[in-house]
């Protein structure tokens, strides 16, 4: 047992256990009615949100993305920290190699949730998707420096007073369209659910 404790102490498996401790007290608030499964999703949340699309985990609740992340992160890593730990490696050797376990981690961590979050997207991704077409015709207001074709966040409300950080796109090859900047105010026109991305214009008065 000890050398169990040991090795979920160690770097860079110490990393992982922490955020690994973040998450386990987070679902049993959930389960404690503490929270929301969902809290990650919310306009406060919406760098986690854009994390969690760049790494193509979207389709199911930030929550599960980052629990699965988190998780197999940590045992990845406490793998490959116990592998070294026999190896007798001390010193440089180890501390390289346990960049290199947290490199390793990461990435199959990354890889391993996507498997994983494929078929629960089955189970999201209806009242999402209908959800979604929803904002269709709704204002938001734009939350990056800068919104184009291939990049872009706004703040929505829903209409249950609830906000979300999407994903919007404007069309920029019109000389006549004023680009959208932080803080524009936006119409949403379109959605995409290829690329599950929002078309939006410039609300008339920005």
């Amino acid at each position: 047992m000890s050398e169990f404790f040991a090795a979920i102490l160690t770097f860079p498996t110490a990393l992982f256990t922490f955020a690994l401790l973040v998450v386990v007290g987070f679902w049993l608030l959930v389960l404690g009615g503490g929270a929301e499964a969902d809290a990650l999703d919310g306009a406060e949340s919406g760098s986690v949100v854009a994390a969690s699309d760049a790494l193509g985990l979207s389709g199911v609740p930030v929550s599960i993305a980052v629990t699965g992340l988190v998780t197999l992160s940590w045992f990845t890593s406490l793998v490959g920290t116990v592998l070294v730990d026999a190896a007798g490696w001390s010193g440089i050797p180890a501390v390289l190699a346990g960049f290199v376990v947290l490199l390793v981690a990461v990435v199959a961590a990354v890889a391993a949730t996507r498997i994983v979050v494929i078929p629960l997207r089955r189970f999201f991704g209806a009242d999402s998707e209908q959800s979604r077409h929803d904002f269709v015709g709704r204002l938001c207001v734009v939350r990056t420096g800068r919104v184009d074709a291939e990049f872009g966040q706004a703040e929505l409300t829903s209409t249950d007073g609830s906000s979300a950080i999407i994903q919007i796109r404007q069309s920029t090859t019109h000389a006549a369209i004023a680009p959208l900047t932080q803080g524009d105010s936006a119409v949403v026109f379109d959605y995409d659910p290829a690329t599950e991305t929002f078309w939006v214009a410039a609300r008339e008065g920005n």
